[in-house]
């Protein structure tokens, strides 16, 4: 595979901005849904979706909860710092460090940073008698590490929640309002870390996924916190010349065992998943090979197309549940870079739930990686059908061409 021939001008398409959706539908489940399988395309509400998903198959989900990422500081000068947290360095889990209640060090964008010539500045705790300082200490590369400290015995997570803004994608071009805390968020969300929504998932009510469950569907869940860099356009004209981000995931070896033992196909519901779920293959396979031991596994951006790729997938679960119980672990913890592009060979994944993408996005290689070239049909009948695009816009369930069946059964 040549992906030094992969030109991103490829993927390329018309986006007319009345077509981005602003703002949320009333009702999460009354989004439009296209269905593609075998080549055919059926417009569906998503409510319909528990009928589209058959007993017998696997759906996971992405958990994570967006945090209020955007902290703004004001200068004695009146200008403007917004600080944009994007994961935590010190302490480095994220859970520890939303516990913190004095103080903690996160990596982050900074706004204005050329005018931040203050050591320190400092802001006003809302609700509390408490304030919030924040610490320039080191620069790499385009981020900041920055050092939080606070008075009072809140823990940091309820530092952000009162002091920082939901972190809408900034292709919206407006301000974040109340309605984004609630509806740029899954009804699941649980573990907090991501600066960007899951979006496949806004779609869900408690109602569908108990209805899906019922059908016989088995549901599980995976944690992947999406950073800043999934709206990083691809800037280069060859996609191995780009820099994807890394992304920290964990999953649980309950999960691993049902992949192991499917019965039926497995549906990522969002690209965050699929990238989790693949690539947990190849942390299988990077075991096998004896090149992970007892450290935090990693997958590279390009190494899924230069792994050996005879490993079956029940082969890959196995090496990881040996390595977890040699380990006494019941989580797995890892990292991933991974950059899903065509010609990439999908292990683990049927079908797919997402929304329609930006033109020329790694997201956009991705959906084009799972069905080929008709991506352009999919993304011509929904622009041509009055589909809503981007995060707050409607869906789409792809299945693979390689996949055994398509969802509903055919008359």
């Amino acid at each position: 595979m040549n992906l030094s021939k992969i030109s991103i001008s490829d993927f390329n398409y018309e986006l007319p901005e009345e077509r981005i959706a602003k703002y949320p539908l009333d009702q999460r489940e009354l989004s439009k849904l296209l269905y593609y399988c075998n080549s055919n395309i059926t417009e569906y509400t998503f409510k319909q979706i528990p009928s589209l998903i058959t007993a017998g198959n696997l759906l996971v989900f992405n958990n994570t909860k967006v945090i209020q990422a955007r902290i703004l500081f004001k200068r004695p000068t009146g200008a403007s710092i917004e600080i944009f947290l994007l994961e935590p360095s010190n302490p480095s889990d994220y859970a520890i460090s939303f516990a913190a209640e004095e103080s903690c060090r996160w990596i982050c964008l900074v706004g204005n940073l050329k005018r931040w010539k203050e050591k320190e500045l400092t802001i006003e705790v809302p609700e509390t008698p408490f304030s919030l300082t924040a610490k320039k200490l080191q620069t790499q590369g385009e981020s900041v590490e920055v050092e939080f400290t606070w008075n009072g015995s809140l823990s940091f997570a309820r530092i952000v929640e009162l002091c920082g803004r939901i972190p809408i994608p900034p292709y919206l071009n407006r301000n974040d309002e109340q309605v984004d805390k609630i509806r740029y968020q899954t009804v699941y969300a649980k573990s907090e870390g991501s600066v960007a929504a899951p979006t496949a998932g806004l779609h869900f009510t408690p109602e569908l996924i108990n209805n899906i469950i019922k059908n016989g569907v088995e549901t599980d869940y995976i944690t992947l916190h999406v950073g800043a860099g999934t709206f990083k356009p691809v800037k280069n004209e060859f996609v191995n010349e780009h820099e994807m981000h890394s992304e920290y995931f964990y999953a649980s070896r309950g999960l691993i065992e049902k992949i192991l033992n499917k019965r039926g196909n497995i549906c990522s519901v969002g690209t965050t998943t699929i990238r989790t779920l693949e690539s947990l293959h190849w942390i299988g396979v990077k075991i096998k090979l004896g090149q992970i031991n007892n450290t935090m596994p990693q997958i590279g951006q390009w190494e899924p197309y230069s792994l050996p790729n005879r490993l079956s997938l029940r082969e890959s679960m196995n090496s990881i549940l040996t390595w977890m119980s040699h380990n006494k672990l019941e989580i797995i913890e890892a990292n991933t870079q991974i950059c899903i592009v065509p010609g990439y060979k999908f292990k683990v994944v049927d079908s797919l739930i997402t929304n329609f993408h930006q033109p020329q996005s790694t997201l956009l290689l991705l959906i084009s990686a799972f069905i080929g070239t008709k991506w352009k049909d999919v993304y011509q009948y929904a622009l041509e059908n009055n589909f809503r695009f981007l995060s707050y816009g409607d869906s789409s369930l792809l299945v693979r061409e390689t996949s055994s069946n398509c969802f509903e059964e055919e008359e």
